[in-house]
């Protein structure tokens, strides 16, 4: 165990200092302090000695230095009961500090302002403060290093029952989390100065600045804003944890939920208003249905399972389209999870409450519905932040999956159809309905697994084919899927075909319009299939895979 009687607090935030500093005071430690918080100690009564006293050196370079001094690094790195080592720190008029409480500047807080400028985040990296948690942490054996305010109360506990004195244990969990809130630390940083760049000016150009750059794509060294930067050498990701979950996919595999700190909305932001547990496969879907449901300004309900959408459907009031969606497929649909776009009404919960949803994601609720759902208990309501939509960041374009050995990352599939770029390619052209039609099912098909196909109407999916290995066998399983009649729907294909046969087995179905990326080796012979049977095709020369 070690004995505290030296402590030196330096803390930007101060909240529960002075009780602490008063408690530590209480039990004949001296403390030791700089700039601001020995203002705020002295004006609290509190007898405290100035760095400066110890440094025989004054606080210079606007207080930019003043703990970096072998007195202070000295005090916290040397090894006690080393021989050597007390005999250097003697001669050099050293003491021990053997406990120290920082709290570092408000880096994170400054640069999540949208006009935050790049002299003034870079004035709120802390240097000093990271040195001494650092030096404190590596000596753990003999000093305990204090970074969360929240800590103060159990240590002023286990000092009081222990005349002063503190665990190894307690000592060596300090400085775990102490490393491990300096490497957050640094990686906000880096991830910050990484998320823009300078400009031929040299004035700086971020990607929350200014709303001129794509999202997710950074500016470039000379270049106008709005141009991409190639992906970072050294990726920093910054991930908290949320919770531990039961399990991950299956009851033999562990699992837990972490929150990217580079992010402020997602899955990760919502509350949970009622319900059991998240487990690892609903918040799967949950992401699914909320990113599904984003492809809409109108009301829209999106029915997922196994984060495959099985019924999408939009109408004028959420109700209608919950039961159309629910009515793509009411066998898939069965213990599915929902994400819709608008404040989850009354109507809307009764019909949700008549059959069994494992989950739901929503901006809102209102308190009638909440009434009405209450009662399921198991049910889970997940509730969105006000702020819907994608975040402003440089992160939030970019997606990461793992794989064995390494990460891929590549740009969020943000692109939507544009009317001007399409290009009818069969010698009839689309109806004004069918190519509303074409444009749903596109949207839906953007969120299918591949090989996917989608029937649909110009408000509602009417059969999904999703992840099977051919284009064809898609095609057939969504006609196999449909609960209503196929007759007169358009198809969306994620990719080109590369045969007719899924033209002709969409022919059988009834469809009358088929819109596709193009590109085949055999395009001739598909546009000549669809010509054939009186279909109008249009090419978008965009490709929706989806692995």
């Amino acid at each position: 165990m070690t004995r505290v009687r030296r402590a030196l607090l330096s803390v930007s935030d101060k909240t529960g200092l002075i009780p602490f500093a008063a408690g530590l005071a209480g039990l004949g430690v001296e403390l030791i302090s700089t700039g601001g918080t020995a203002r705020a100690l002295r004006e609290a009564g509190l007898r405290v000695t100035d760095v400066a006293e110890i440094t025989g050196s004054p606080e210079m370079l606007d207080g930019r230095v003043k703990t970096l001094h072998p007195r202070i690094h000295g005090g916290l790195l040397g090894i006690r009961e080393n021989p050597e080592h007390e005999r250097q720190m003697a001669a050099q008029g050293i003491v021990p500090i053997d406990l120290v409480a920082i709290t570092l500047y408000p880096f994170e807080a400054t640069t999540a302002r949208p006009d935050v400028s790049l002299a003034e985040a870079v004035e709120n990296i802390d240097i000093g403060g990271p040195a001494m948690i650092r030096s404190a942490a590596k000596n753990f054996e003999a000093v305990a290093v204090i970074v969360d305010p929240q800590e103060y109360g159990s240590i002023l506990d286990e000092l009081k029952r222990n005349d002063g004195w503190l665990s190894r244990a307690t000592r060596f969990g300090l400085a775990r989390k102490a490393f491990a809130h300096t490497a957050r630390y640094d990686a906000l940083i880096a991830g910050f100065l990484e998320s823009g760049d300078l400009a031929s000016d040299g004035s700086w150009l971020s990607a929350t600045q200014g709303g001129t750059q794509p999202t997710g794509h950074w500016p470039e060294v000379g270049r106008v804003p709005g141009s991409r930067l190639s992906f970072p050498h050294l990726l920093h990701v910054r991930l908290e944890k949320v919770q531990e979950l039961r399990y991950g996919e299956n009851p033999h595999q562990r699992a837990a939920f972490y929150r990217d700190l580079a992010l402020q909305g997602g899955i990760a932001a919502a509350r949970q208003l009622q319900g059991k547990e998240l487990s690892y496969n609903n918040l799967m879907d949950l992401h699914a249905a909320w990113e599904l449901a984003q492809e809409w300004n109108e009301p829209v309900v999106a029915i997922i399972k196994h984060t495959n959408p099985c019924g999408v459907a939009t109408a004028a009031e959420l109700v209608q389209a919950y039961t159309r969606a629910r009515d793509t497929d009411p066998i898939s649909a069965y213990g599915g999870v929902l994400g819709v776009n608008r404040p989850l009404d009354a109507a809307t919960a009764r019909e949700i409450a008549s059959t069994f949803v494992e989950a739901v994601v929503a901006p809102e609720y209102t308190a009638e519905a909440l009434s009405i759902l209450k009662d399921r208990k198991n049910l889970r309501l997940l509730e969105m932040p006000s702020a819907m939509g994608h975040e402003p960041s440089a992160m939030s374009g970019f997606e990461m999956r793992r794989v064995s050995g390494g990460m891929l990352m590549q740009d969020r599939d943000d692109v939507d159809l544009d009317p001007g770029s399409l290009t009818v390619v069969t010698r009839r052209a689309p109806t004004d309905a069918e190519m509303r039609a074409l444009r749903f099912a596109w949207r839906v098909a953007k969120h299918v697994k591949s090989n996917a196909i989608v029937l649909a109407t110009e408000h509602a999916a009417v059969g999904i084919g999703a992840g099977q290995m051919s284009r064809v066998d898609s095609a057939k399983l969504a006609r196999m899927k449909a609960n209503f009649p196929t007759q007169g729907t358009a198809l969306a294909s994620d990719a080109f075909f590369p045969f007719r046969d899924a033209v002709d087995a969409a022919a059988e179905a009834g469809v009358t319009a088929v819109i596709q990326p193009g590109g085949s080796v055999r395009d001739a012979e598909v546009i000549a299939a669809a010509d054939e049977h009186g279909m109008a095709m249009v090419f978008t020369g965009i490709r929706h895979f989806r692995h």
